[in-house]
């Protein structure tokens, strides 16, 4: 036993002079205050290796700290304009609200429509839809989301009329405006064109074709709206527009004017072939279902523009403009 306890502090007093480390000893270990704690490594970017050696350890800040208060952008001058009254500054016509609503009922001014939020036919909006109908304006029951859209998210009070951009005329009108040019009549008819854009460019090629008016439905159709103005490109003051209950009516009126009335449809007889030298009016379907089938049976025939590709029609607004300005070529073929 004291030959083992004597070579055991043989055994220390090596370890000690060589700066070695043994069992049970600490050696050149560092002393305990030096040590990194447990789970907070420095990344091994910081220690320098293959995918960064040259970048520094950035020590982990608080998300307060790093974040900085707003700073105030300058504002530029610009003039607010003035409210736009009743009628306000949304792109869709939508007049909301039930005094907006009542108010401009009252001034007389064309309106598409008049749409009630479902369950609401209660107070004051059940006076606004009695004039409303008095007046024979279409009043239509939406769900709140629909009303919502159309006013931007203000306050509707379940009420929102779209109102139109310009006074509607009558077939009539249309007629008396060939007649004024000492012309042959040209109409275009839009049976249930629901795209503004697409009603818009119409309006556009109609005008720039020299046509004497447009004819559309009062109901499931776009109305003139802001943003058939803008389509239009400003034609939309340029053409005489009516707005009628029935198409079908409006086909047989313009018959009887001894107008030649042809619905613009696959299957029908090539465009280039077809006589439009005479007073004659077109109908364009609308975008998903063509030309609905009593309308096309009240027309006098079938045109249609030869497909020469793989798709088997035309946008409405491209086709009209193909359509019109055919027509146009052979009604001014001797200028």
């Amino acid at each position: 036993e004291i030959h083992g306890r004597g070579k055991g502090l043989h055994q220390m007093e090596y370890n000690q002079k060589n700066n070695r480390g043994g069992r049970g000893q600490t050696g050149d270990r560092k002393p305990k205050n030096d040590r990194k704690p447990a789970g907070k490594t420095q990344p091994r970017y910081a220690k320098g290796g293959p995918a960064g050696a040259d970048k520094p350890y950035r020590p982990a800040t608080k998300t307060a700290e790093r974040r900085t208060a707003p700073q105030p952008q300058p504002q530029a001058d610009v003039q607010t304009e003035a409210d736009d009254g009743i009628h306000g500054k949304y792109e869709n016509g939508a007049v909301i609200g039930r005094n907006a609503v009542r108010e401009l009922l009252k001034s007389e001014r064309p309106i598409d429509k008049i749409l009630v939020q479902k369950g609401e036919r209660t107070g004051s909006i059940t006076v606004l839809v009695a004039q409303a109908i008095a007046r024979k304006i279409p009043v239509i029951e939406v769900e709140r989301q629909k009303l919502d859209n159309l006013s931007g998210y203000a306050p509707h009070q379940g009420i929102v009329a779209m109102a139109a951009e310009k006074e509607y005329c009558t077939v009539a009108d249309i007629l008396a405006v060939a007649e004024t040019r000492g012309e042959a009549p040209l109409i275009v008819i839009c049976d249930g064109v629901t795209d503004p854009y697409n009603l818009g460019a119409i309006i556009r090629c109609a005008e720039c074709c020299g046509a004497h008016g447009l004819i559309i439905p009062k109901r499931r159709a776009a109305g003139l709206t802001p943003l058939v103005t803008k389509a239009s490109a400003g034609a939309i003051e340029h053409l005489a527009i009516a707005k009628v209950p029935n198409i079908a009516a409006a086909i047989a009126e313009l018959k009887e004017a001894g107008v030649w009335v042809y619905a613009a449809e696959a299957g029908g007889d090539a465009l280039w072939s077809t006589d439009l030298t005479g007073a004659c009016a077109i109908v364009m379907g609308s975008e998903g279902d063509g030309v609905s089938p009593i309308v096309k049976k009240a027309c006098d025939g079938v045109v249609s523009i030869p497909i020469y590709g793989k798709v088997n029609s035309f946008n409405v607004s491209t086709a009209a403009a193909v359509i019109l300005a055919e027509a146009a070529r052979q009604h001014h073929k001797a200028d």
